[in-house]
């Protein structure tokens, strides 16, 4: 095990060479974003869309499909991350999508691909998403999907169930999906896909009296509602109406780079749904969210794969941080052009937030680079953390009146309990998570350990600003900051670990939530401290890197555990720093691991996925995770050991 000394310089060689890479990888616009690598549905389901408009091409298929078998495993499988579990849904798409390729059943890679959907239940225990998909060419029935009529967009914000009780992410899918069902469309396919049946019989519906059975009547209801409203009497008026409703709010809500929520699902079910509404494919609401695909499309030696989503504010607002952590010079050409770019990201414009907090004025910034309507509080504490790192002060002018909507807007979004959702303030309805058609992801948005900590940390340095600048503190947020402190203290798991919504998992949320609670005058050895120390200290890899696999989100054993990565040895690392573990033989080794396994040019290998989308089904291997935290953690260590504050 290294000295402190030792690692010390090991640190420091070893930030210099991160700092330097990630210098290098800045647009001359002055932002930073790194690929969000996700699994083969994103490029199934592209094709799909591209074979249901009629406009797939023999070379896009060609490029799409080679990216998908390279993905393929050894048991013909798919999985929805790198080393996880196969998965039915995703490796019954992929085939899908190789027989548009033209891949012959019969070839070794399908037939085993075949052999494991069958084994694995089928098209019959699919999730309702890829059922969708196969319904869309005849594959499934209609019938047997769970109902999703457009009325809902009438349900007014106090009913429950109404679309604004969904997550962003949920909601902006569903309004589309309910046009897209409402017309049942069927465009067949010159092949059938009877080898992925199990012939498993329809799984028996629960009794009526537990929440799953009474949804499922609900369900009933509604499909006989579908059939009624089918008719030609009702459809030229209430159903009329509803679709014309939806498709007034969806295209209300689509951003100036063509898409919707900068997000795959709704982006693809939202031109499904314009063009089932009449829309040509050269409109140009449909040509702009066609020709905005294209920008999140990665063409690498022959093979052509897709992005769910972009995060040009995180990243940038991350490398910031990271940045200033390592001692960088603040006022550098480098740091200027992330600070005027980011400044000129700031949202200023009333999205869905509003149903929920109608009095509250616009302020902050989304994860992407277009994505008005859905700005996000933990990309705005992040940007507003930068900010202040990167010099700016509370009379900076424009900047700084951007900071201070922005934590406004942050104060404002606070759900009841003193935490913060993403997106949405109070979006807590259970109800959703109980509906038939919601068997993928999270659909709803309440408040998170990760998310409420990067507030809390935004929010007490922004009164130890004002204080040192002899500005008197707000009492309210001096409020916010007490109901954080305690809503983190809550929700602290009996291990000592907090749970992480965004990132994986409990080795994230720990890192994010101890350095919050330190700067908010939390004493390093208060019990919830001491625990949080205790659970990172045991589960520290014997090579001395930390790594969580992300089947913890769906079973406890794997909380702490999986394979070292550069960006979870740095969240641990960030959690011990604050709890001034600086000299400890847990944190010697860990900077040790960082510098032992750094590449040549500065970063890191990690190929496994340390972000999450939905816990559970879908999850993100941001690669610019692997050098933004390293380089913030190795910053923290470096300032420590020389005595000079983070």
């Amino acid at each position: 095990m290294p000295e402190p000394d030792d690692a010390g310089s090991l640190a420091r060689s070893t930030l210099g060479r991160a700092r330097d890479h990630l210098l290098s990888l800045q647009s001359e616009e002055g932002w930073w974003k790194g690929e969000l690598e996700t699994n083969v549905t994103m490029d199934a389901e592209d094709l799909m869309l591209r074979e249901f408009l009629g406009i797939r091409t023999p070379e896009l298929t060609a490029e799409s499909a080679a990216w998908i078998r390279c993905q393929q495993r050894a048991d013909g499988s798919w999985a929805t991350f790198y080393e996880g579990p196969a998965d039915l849904s995703t490796t019954l798409e992929a085939y899908v999508a190789l027989r548009l390729a033209g891949d012959d059943p019969s070839e070794p890679h399908m037939a085993k691909a075949a052999a494991f959907v069958r084994g694995a239940g089928g098209l019959e225990r699919s999730r309702v998403f890829t059922r969708l998909w196969m319904a869309l060419f005849g594959l499934w029935s209609w019938d047997d999907l769970p109902a999703l009529p457009p009325e809902i967009i009438f349900l007014p914000p106090f009913v429950p169930l109404n679309i604004y009780d969904f997550g962003c992410w949920a909601r902006q899918t569903i309004v589309a999906l309910t046009v897209v069902a409402a017309y049942r469309p069927v465009r067949p396919l010159p092949f059938g896909i009877e080898e992925l049946r199990s012939g498993l019989s329809p799984l028996p519906p629960k009794r009526w009296r537990t929440p799953e059975g009474a949804f499922q009547l609900l369900d009933r209801v509604l499909h006989r509602f579908e059939r009624l409203a089918r008719r030609r009497l009702v459809r030229s008026t209430l159903r009329e109406a509803a679709l014309v409703a939806a498709e007034r709010w969806i295209l209300r809500r689509q951003e100036a780079d063509g898409g919707w929520g900068g997000i795959q699902p709704p982006w693809v079910y939202s031109i499904m749904a314009l063009h089932l509404r009449g829309y040509r494919l050269d409109h140009p609401a449909v040509d702009r969210a066609l020709e905005g695909l294209e920008g999140f499309t990665i063409n690498e030696d022959g093979m052509r794969r897709l992005e769910a989503c972009q995060s040009p504010v995180w990243d940038t607002a991350l490398a910031v941080v990271g940045l200033a952590d390592s001692g960088d010079d603040l006022s550098s050409e480098p740091v200027r052009r992330a600070v005027e770019w980011i400044a000129g990201e700031e949202i200023r414009v009333r999205g869905d937030w509003g149903v929920r907090r109608p009095r509250l004025e616009p302020g902050g910034w989304a994860f992407e680079f277009a994505n008005d309507n859905y700005p996000d509080v933990d990309d705005t504490a992040e940007v507003i953390l930068a900010l202040r790192k990167a010099g700016v002060r509370p009379d900076d002018g424009p900047v700084a009146a951007a900071v201070e909507r922005g934590r406004r807007w942050v104060e404002g979004m606070v759900s009841s309990g003193g935490g913060w959702g993403a997106f949405d303030a109070d979006n807590t309805q259970q109800l959703c998570t109980r509906l038939p058609f919601c068997d993928f992801g999270a659909v709803i948005d309440p408040p998170s350990a990760d998310v409420t900590a990067h507030v809390l940390e935004m929010l007490v340095r922004e009164l130890h600003l004002e204080e040192a600048i002899g500005v008197a503190g707000r009492r309210a947020t001096e409020a916010l900051v007490e109901g954080a402190v305690s809503w983190l203290r809550e929700a602290q798991e009996p291990d000592g670990s907090w749970f992480g919504r965004w990132g994986a998992n409990y080795v994230y949320g720990t890192g994010a939530a101890v350095p919050a609670l330190i700067d908010a005058g939390v004493a390093r050895d208060e019990p919830c401290i001491r625990r949080a120390v205790a659970w990172l200290e045991a589960h520290q890899n014997p090579e001395g890197g930390f790594g969580e696999d992300l089947r913890s989100y769906v079973d406890t054993e794997w909380s702490g555990r999986g394979a070292s990565t550069a960006s979870q040895t740095a969240w641990a690392l960030l959690a011990l720093l604050a709890a001034g573990e600086t000299r400890s033989g847990c944190v010697s080794r860990a900077v040790a691991w960082l510098a032992e396994t750094q590449r040549p040019d500065g970063t890191w290998d990690e190929p496994w996925y340390t972000g999450t989308g939905f816990p559970g089904d879908f999850y993100i291997n941001y690669h610019l995770y692997r050098l933004v935290f390293p380089i913030s953690a190795l910053g923290r260590y470096v300032s420590a050991l020389e005595g000079r504050a983070s």
